[in-house]
């Protein structure tokens, strides 16, 4: 009985020290919440944290990273927790920091097109902050009403709108960390020029909270688009869909290019809130947005269609003539995740070269023919910056473990065709622990030393997020 009572001594001790820094009431270990904070989207690990504290300042979250390097405590930082690469799981004993309360708008800055947000703000608060300054945050995906800034800059968030305005990494002038060590960095101030030497924000976006956490952040906002359409077209094959892309971005500028196959738009009908855009059924489908500016552009888009349809690239299309019609048809494409989730499905995203999408999607496409033959595929992603989401959708009659037993069986074929065209094994979901084993296929045996040496630089003790993305030699 020694050395548990000890064991229980030391972890009341340290639920008091979190309490004595961000108060009694901030500090959780009942079942509920443990289960609740320690775990993200991906569902493959089971979370077993030993707390969870919700600090409300940086100067709260040093005190926490001080204490954990004292008592040698490991932490996994949490954001909205929908994440799918297991990167905000707690599943060895270790402390969740939650940024929930740090949830503030801090400072805005109009003639800079900036403003200052703690790390636990929403992206949709974000975004609705940016209109009501007339501006625009254009950073969006399916997640932005429960996703976290912290996190999107953490896993370097993208979306549907990376066509015409690149990923979170564009948006972020500057950062507030705490390292690992225990420092608190201001890092670049928010400034658009600063050419001094490293420049140590690059470092922490995308690193998923493995170098320190993300407290605040400067961000960067747009003028709000104007007068936006949405053409979803039909067709037949897939290489169609690269033709059209080239034709649509040689006339207009895009702000958004997405596809999806035929079984993921059944998904969405089969809910029940949206029709099919047209009547009749192809295998592919393009979402595609633009500004239209002017009537000359909106005819612009009609011919280019016109030519598409010519060409026999295209069966179908229509185009959106008000802001509900716009928002209607894109329900076809944003509405995908959610409703093929109650089929467990096995979630691949996965990125090459535009130029390589359809010589992989080829490959792929034999991969998941040869051994995925009685499951059903979900494709849908970001075609027009080469991001593919696979998705591999649970047979009713297979436990989740058969299944993704099953799944993680091929993923080697699978990382091997991306390996084969120089691509990424995560385009924009991030490592954590579910891609962890296969990050040779993207990264260099000399890179991911570079990245460990990075680690023990701002992380000595390997306390912050351990385990994720690669582990220490």
């Amino acid at each position: 009985m020694g050395p548990r009572i000890v064991l229980m001594n030391r972890h009341q001790t340290m639920i008091e020290r979190l309490q004595a820094i961000v108060g009694a009431t901030h500090v959780k270990n009942d079942v509920d919440s443990l289960a609740n904070w320690a775990c993200d989207a991906s569902r493959q690990y089971a979370p077993a944290a030993t707390a969870i504290v919700f600090p409300a300042s940086t100067e709260e979250v040093q005190a926490i990273v001080k204490l954990a390097n004292l008592e040698k405590i490991a932490l996994v930082p949490s954001g909205g927790r929908t994440g799918l690469s297991a990167g905000a799981v707690a599943a060895h004993g270790e402390v969740v920091v939650s940024f929930d309360r740090m949830n503030k708008v801090l400072e805005f800055l109009p003639l800079d097109h900036m403003v200052r947000v703690q790390a636990g703000v929403l992206t949709g608060q974000l975004q609705q902050f940016a209109i009501e300054q007339g501006l625009y945050y254009p950073v969006n995906f399916a997640s932005a009403g429960s996703s976290q800034i912290g996190g999107n800059i953490a896993t370097n968030a993208g979306g549907i709108k990376v066509i015409r305005y690149g990923m979170t990494r564009d948006w972020v002038l500057g950062l507030t960390v705490v390292t690992g060590n225990g420092d608190i960095l201001h890092l670049n101030k928010g400034m658009t020029k600063n050419a001094t030497g490293y420049d140590l924000r690059h470092l922490f976006i995308g690193a998923e909270g493995t170098l320190g956490f993300i407290t605040e952040a400067e961000i960067r906002l747009e003028r709000q688009p104007r007068d936006l359409r949405v053409i979803v077209l039909g067709m037949s094959d897939f290489n169609s869909i690269m033709h059209v892309l080239a034709a649509f971005q040689a006339r207009l500028d895009l702000t958004a290019f997405e596809f999806f196959s035929e079984l993921a738009l059944q998904c969405v009908i089969a809910d029940g809130n949206v029709d099919r855009p047209f009547q009749d059924a192809t295998p592919f489908y393009v979402l595609l947005e633009f500004e239209a500016s002017s009537p000359a552009v909106e005819e612009s888009a009609m011919q280019v269609f016109e030519a598409c349809m010519e060409a026999g690239w295209v069966q179908n299309g229509v185009m959106s003539q008000s802001e509900t019609q716009a928002s209607q048809l894109w329900r076809l494409r944003e509405d995908i995740s959610a409703t093929i989730a109650k089929f467990t499905p096995y979630k691949n995203d996965i990125s090459v070269l535009i130029t390589h999408v359809p010589a992989f999607i080829t490959d792929i496409d034999a991969i998941v023919q040869a051994n995925y033959p009685d499951f059903d595929i979900v494709w849908f992603g970001h075609i027009g910056d080469g991001n593919l989401h696979l998705n591999i959708l649970k047979p009713s009659n297979l436990s989740k473990d058969e299944f993704y037993a099953k799944c993680q069986f091929v993923n080697r074929s699978v990382f091997e065709a991306v390996q084969k065209y120089d691509g990424s094994i995560s385009a924009e979901h991030g490592v954590g622990m579910t891609k962890k084993p296969y990050l040779g296929f993207t990264r260099s045996k000399e890179e991911i030393s570079y990245l460990q040496a990075i680690k023990q630089v701002f992380d000595p003790n390997n306390i912050i997020n351990p385990g994720k993305i690669f582990d220490l030699p």
